[in-house]
């Protein structure tokens, strides 16, 4: 990411109405836990300045000799004022701090869930740094705002008012000298709050850029360490952690001044009153007693205002986060499902049943005769291959006449592309690097719409269907072989969350993954988050054995043999022909003899089909695949098996 990019994503202040909505959305359902905790908290700050006032009474009557009996009604007043407020604030931030993790729960659910709802040049308008950002550190920013709003901030008002009526009963003149050093304690937070807004909305963006520098740092930390480029990441790294640290000094240093004027103003009160509490004794417009109960009134007011500080100061950094999450969520996905959706033409998955002979073998090689419906199961200790459903379309997938063009493109990725994918056939696509090869496989599961043309399932319209249906009858191995961090076996089952572990160990063999029979805890095995304890092409047929697990109408397998040495590449694609004899194939690749076989092979050069045929066809009539056939030939690319 850019530096203009970082800068803009810093500077993102988002709408602040939108966030205002989102977080009344948020607290709609907790609108009873809500009044509940504000009820309880009345109880703390009633039960709080009670006692003083009952304190100031004892004392009074102790002095006035007024005998134990009211010695005694006033300690008992005093204790039950303490059982109430204790009770109240203990059980009160238990509800508040439920309320705020409930919350924060639903806010991230929404905002992971919105997310996959998002194509990719959406999701990339904010990052990926930027949404683990908002949906992790935003959220909890949020939640403990919330804490800190209702425990803080909250009590703040009625502290004031109470205390202040209090003080006005027991004595006018100290009761308006609270009333003006209230109001100046209340100057002293809306500086602070005005000069550290901005810079609290600046931090999160600084989050932003840390996740981002952090995240190329220890994913790149192999090619930082080949080009010997330490110390140029060490300096993007200190400066974008000393840009931080800087506006975190500026914002500490507002509130450490703010601190120190609230510190030397909480002395000055208690000064006050106890000068001007004991000249109003010796007019005898108070009594003694009456002073404690003052000290107590300000020192309660000025403590709670200080704590309030650092609940407002939340409450815009806050409001920017809730700002960027609703930025997501109030974000329209440009693919969503249909309001009212149609049904494929056929039922998915393929039923297992014992195989006869294909109608038009297109495998790389012969595959063995198969035995007659009468003839004994054969020898060999895995599935049979599953068979269309008679009364399967042909047809499984068409592209007619597609074209693509990106919203921030100036002109069409895909242009004019039509292709058709049969039920037992293999279908592969070739092109030079950047010609659309993976786009049109991405197409066929609508993680791109067309702008023009269709795309078609089944003999639905894929935009007439459901995503989730749509999905379900696909099996789809990615360019980037991805492993979750977990199992084998819980890899594998998010092909099909049911499969037995014999149809684990089934999928594993077609995809040539034997080496997970040598692993000492076999489908137990651990895999590392991005299945980085494993090699590229171990990673590639276990992303293999995860699709071949699903049963599904097509196939599509996005570049995904290209780690694999040729013998492996072969062996796993003659038993692939086999096993999915009755579903239709796509082949994505850029070697010649991963594709030579197909029974058709579409040529793409800059989004265009160029040439369509079979291998021996095209090297006659096609010269970009000719080229690409003479270029890997010389470069021992297109070995023959």
């Amino acid at each position: 990411m850019s530096d203009s990019i970082l800068d803009s994503v810093a500077g993102e202040k988002g709408d602040r109405t939108e966030g205002g909505r989102l977080l009344r959305r948020l607290l709609r359902p907790y609108r009873g836990r809500i009044v509940l905790a504000l009820a309880l908290l009345v109880c703390d700050v009633v039960g709080m300045l009670y006692i003083p006032t009952e304190l100031s009474a004892l004392i009074n009557s102790a002095i006035s000799a007024d005998g134990g009996g009211a010695l005694v009604t006033h300690g008992a007043r005093m204790l039950v004022a303490a059982f109430v407020g204790s009770g109240g604030c203990v059980v009160s931030y238990w509800v508040v701090s439920n309320l705020a993790a409930d919350v924060a729960r639903d806010l991230r659910v929404e905002l992971y869930r919105h997310s996959l709802e998002l194509s990719a040049s959406e999701f990339g308008r904010f990052g990926a740094a930027s949404m683990i950002t908002r949906t992790l550190s935003d959220v909890n920013v949020v939640q403990q705002t919330l804490v800190m709003t209702f425990t803080m901030a909250a009590p703040v008002p009625v502290v004031c008012v109470v205390a202040i009526l209090l003080a006005f009963s027991v004595d006018a003149v100290v009761g308006r000298m609270l009333l003006v050093m209230t109001a100046v304690m209340l100057g002293v937070s809306v500086v602070a709050v005005v000069r550290s807004a901005p810079t609290f909305v600046k931090l999160q963006g600084f989050v932003d850029r840390m996740n981002v520098r952090l995240r190329e740092s220890v994913t790149g930390t192999r090619v930082v360490r080949a080009f010997g480029r330490e110390d140029f990441e060490r300096g993007q790294l200190d400066e974008t952690f000393q840009s931080y640290a800087d506006s975190a000094i500026r914002v500490n240093l507002v509130f450490a001044t703010a601190d120190s004027a609230t510190f030397f103003i909480m002395n000055v009160v208690e000064a006050l009153v106890m000068w001007l509490g004991a000249d109003r004794v010796g007019a005898h417009a108070i009594q003694i007693g009456s002073i404690s109960a003052l000290i107590e009134y300000s020192m309660t007011i000025l403590f709670f205002m200080m704590m309030a500080q650092f609940a407002v100061v939340q409450l815009p950094r806050a409001a920017a986060c809730l700002a960027r999450a609703a930025a997501v969520l109030t974000l329209e996905p440009s693919i969503a499902d249909p309001a009212t959706p149609a049904a494929p033409a056929a039922p998915a998955a393929p039923v297992p049943a014992t195989p006869a002979a294909p109608a038009a073998p297109v495998a790389p090689m012969p595959a063995a005769p198969a035995a007659p419906a009468a003839t004994a199961t054969p020898a060999a200790p895995v599935p049979a291959a599953p068979a269309a459903p008679a009364d399967a379309p042909e047809e499984v997938a068409r592209l007619d006449r597609v074209c693509l063009r990106f919203e921030d493109a100036d002109e069409d990725t895909l242009r004019d592309v039509s292709l058709s994918l049969r039920r037992g056939e293999t279908c592969a696509i070739i092109g030079n690097t950047g010609s659309g090869k993976s786009t049109v496989a991405k197409m066929l599961l609508r993680f791109h719409d067309v702008t023009s043309g269709s795309v078609s399932l089944l003999g639905t319209d894929v935009r007439e269907m459901t995503r989730a249906e749509l999905r379900s009858h696909i099996a789809y191995v990615p360019q980037r072989a991805w492993l979750f961090s977990g199992t084998i076996a819980e890899n594998l089952r998010h092909g099909s969350s049911d499969a037995t572990d014999e149809e684990l160990w089934h999928a594993l063999d077609v995809a040539q993954a034997g080496f997970v029979r040598d692993l000492p805890d076999g489908l137990a095995a651990h895999v590392a988050q991005g299945g980085s304890n494993f090699s590229g092409g171990q990673r590639q047929r276990l992303a293999i054995a995860r699709a071949l697990v699903r049963r599904a109408d097509l196939y599509v397998f996005d570049d995904s043999f290209s780690a694999l040495d040729f013998r492996t590449d072969a062996a796993l694609r003659h038993a692939i022909s086999r096993e999915l004899a009755g579903s239709a194939i796509l082949l994505v690749a850029q070697r010649v003899s991963t594709i030579r076989d197909a029974a058709c092979i579409v040529v793409l050069d800059e989004g265009r089909v160029v040439g369509t045929g079979t291998h021996d066809e095209l090297v006659r009539t096609c010269e970009a695949y000719r080229q690409i056939v003479e270029s890997q030939e010389r470069g021992g690319g297109a070995s023959h098996e």
